[in-house]
This record gives C-alpha cells, sequence and structure tokens, in this order.
C-alpha cells in the first residue's frame, strides 16, 4: 500500500485554512456577544430602576415576601379554580366546534373553492393564532362585559387557528382512495366527510383537541387579569391589595391545575389514541 506524501507546502496551506477558519468563527462569536451585550445594555442596565431595588438585600427581602401563604384565603380559592377549570373545558370545546368549518374552507382537497374560501379558511386560521388570548379577552370584554363569558369566547378564539390547521393538514394527507370510492357510488358530500375522512383524522384531531385543552388551562388561569373571571382575577385582586402571601397562594392554585391537566390528559391520550 502506498504511502501518502503530504508536503510541507500542503501542511502550510492546512495550517493557514484552519487559522482563518478559527479566526471567522472567533469574528462572529465576538459580534454576537457584543449584540448581546448591547441588547443587555438596553433593555436591562439602562431600563431598570437599580435605585428601587435596593441592592441584594432588597431583592431578597422582596422575594421572602411570597414564601409567607396566606392559609386564610384557601376558602375563595375553591370557585375561581373551578371556574378557571370550566373555563377551559368549555373554550376547548366551543373553539373545536368552530374549528371544524374553518378546517373544511381551508383544507385544499374538500374546500368548495380554492380561489374563495381556501384562502379565506387559511386567513382565519392565520388571524386566531397571531392574536394573543388576552387581547381577545380584552375585545370580549369590551362587547359582553366582566366574567367568566369573555374568557371562554376568548379561548375558542384562540384555540381555533391551532385546532383547525392541524385538521385542515390531516384532511390535506387522507388517502384519497376511500372517498373516491364514496362519491362513486353516488355518496353526498357528508357522506364523504362522515365515512370517507373523519375515521382518517380522528386520532390526530382527537391529540389535537387534548392538547389544545392542557393549553387552555393555562390561559384560562391569566384569563381575569383583564377581568374574564377564573383565578386570574383572585391574583389581581391579591395583587392590588399587596397581599403577597395571597397573590403565592394563587400561584399555588394556579400551578396543582395545570398539574391536574397534565395527569388527565396524559390518561386521556393513552385511553382514547
Amino acid at each position: 500500500m502506498a504511502s501518502i506524501d503530504i508536503s510541507p507546502a500542503a501542511l502550510e496551506l492546512q495550517g493557514d485554512l484552519r487559522r482563518k477558519r478559527f479566526l471567522k468563527m472567533g469574528l462572529i462569536w465576538a459580534l454576537v456577544l457584543i449584540f448581546i451585550g448591547w441588547c443587555l445594555q438596553g433593555t436591562i442596565i439602562e431600563d431598570t430602576d437599580w435605585s428601587r431595588i435596593g441592592g441584594r438585600n432588597g431583592i431578597w427581602a422582596s422575594i421572602g415576601r411570597y414564601f409567607s401563604l396566606d392559609l386564610g384565603l384557601l376558602p375563595e380559592l375553591i370557585i375561581p379554580t373551578l371556574e378557571t377549570f370550566m373555563m377551559a373545558c368549555v373554550g376547548t370545546v366551543l373553539g373545536c366546534f368552530f374549528s371544524l368549518p374553518v378546517a373544511w374552507l381551508g383544507a385544499a382537497n374538500v374546500t368548495p373553492s380554492k380561489t374563495i374560501f381556501y384562502p379565506l379558511g387559511r386567513f382565519l386560521m392565520v388571524l386566531s393564532r397571531s392574536v394573543h388570548e388576552i387581547v381577545w379577552a380584552l375585545i370580549f370584554v369590551s362587547a359582553v362585559g366582566l366574567g367568566a363569558l369573555p374568557g371562554i369566547l376568548a379561548i375558542a378564539m384562540r384555540s381555533v387557528g391551532f385546532i383547525s390547521k392541524i385538521t385542515a393538514e390531516a384532511i390535506e394527507n387522507i388517502d384519497a382512495k376511500p372517498v373516491e370510492a364514496i362519491r362513486a357510488v353516488g355518496g353526498n358530500q357528508f357522506q364523504v366527510m362522515y365515512y370517507g375522512i373523519l375515521p382518517q383524522i380522528y386520532p390526530v384531531v382527537l391529540a389535537t383537541v387534548i392538547f389544545e385543552w392542557d393549553i387552555n388551562i393555562r390561559r384560562s388561569a391569566v384569563m381575569g387579569l383583564v377581568g374574564a373571571g377564573g383565578l386570574g382575577l383572585l391574583f389581581f385582586r391579591q395583587m392590588n391589595s399587596f397581599n403577597y402571601g395571597g397573590v403565592s397562594m394563587v400561584i399555588v392554585a394556579i400551578l396543582l391545575l395545570i398539574l391536574l391537566g397534565e395527569v388527565i390528559s396524559h390518561y386521556l391520550r393513552k385511553a382514547v389514541i
């Protein structure tokens, strides 16, 4: 086997290439660090009221206020916790109901019109995902007033974008042969959807709805910050009254509710998918 002869010129060329590569990476990392430092300077160092914090002792004193739980708030947590949980459930069901026509319009292989209804369906998906749930809640609070109803409507509207998009993509990826067979024997659009499409997309849609319900529990916990009921409203009241122990109690209740949602969604996925 012939040995490979590497000349000094080739070794020097490889060394030059390695040095250039090292200098290039060093320059890139230096620019990244300069950019991060510039961001920290503008957003944290210059924009923070350091005199109000009061140094290290002030920070620990402020954090320590939240460790004394206000156990007297426990009776007041029951109704808002149930309300938050029900907001997530009803909002998810309502969002699923609204998502079906949007998914039907936004699926290229079943939409009534690719020039009119398909762009409309896709626009509704983008609109729902682009507007934050707090913004939806503010809109519905101004429309229907305070309470759980605007929170439910906000969660429903926010859920439409995700559920309808996943559903529409599932419809577009179905096997076309069962659909063609149903149409060949004279099946109408409802029969095509019910017997040809729904059985194929059922696992995906169900998993998506369960996942969205899990997310909506988190969303419903903050709806009250804009007057849409639930634990968020109680949290807002405790903050306004400077009851730091009450704030911690509400946070604990939100955490336990989210953990409950995680457990329920886990067993639901195992049971039905």
